[in-house]
């Protein structure tokens, strides 16, 4: 039986292609260095829609090509970042573009919506 090896820095997704989780200290910056629009999953470990909505986004991470970024907050333990975009509920989706939010999507929803979303 072959096993998986121990995942080591060479060896890691590129975070192209994986979904960045980020916080209050890396956010910021994240939004200011990307040259390719940030879909940011506002999320909560007991919010049953963001676990149904997880492998969608792991799935656009891993198909995004270099087109876009996916990313992820954790609402409860970044409090004031969801304070700051008016997020009332989990999951909600920001697309920003540019630094900004240009579109936002409310509640668990489809691949399909989500590609029509981030424009591919």
């Amino acid at each position: 039986m072959e096993h998986s090896p121990v995942p080591t820095e060479s060896n890691t997704i590129p975070s192209s292609t994986s979904v960045q989780p980020l916080d209050d200290k890396t956010f910021d910056r994240h939004l200011r260095s990307a040259t390719v629009p940030v879909l940011v999953e506002f999320t909560a470990p007991w919010c049953a829609p963001c676990r149904a909505l997880e492998p969608i986004l792991h799935e656009l991470a891993r198909e995004s090509a270099g087109r876009w970024s996916i990313a992820k907050i954790d609402g409860d333990q970044h409090p004031e970042l969801a304070t700051r975009f008016g997020i009332r509920g989990f999951p909600t989706l920001l697309l920003f573009a540019g630094g900004r939010e240009v579109a936002r999507q409310l509640g668990l929803t489809s691949k399909k919506k989500l590609l029509e979303l981030l424009g591919g």
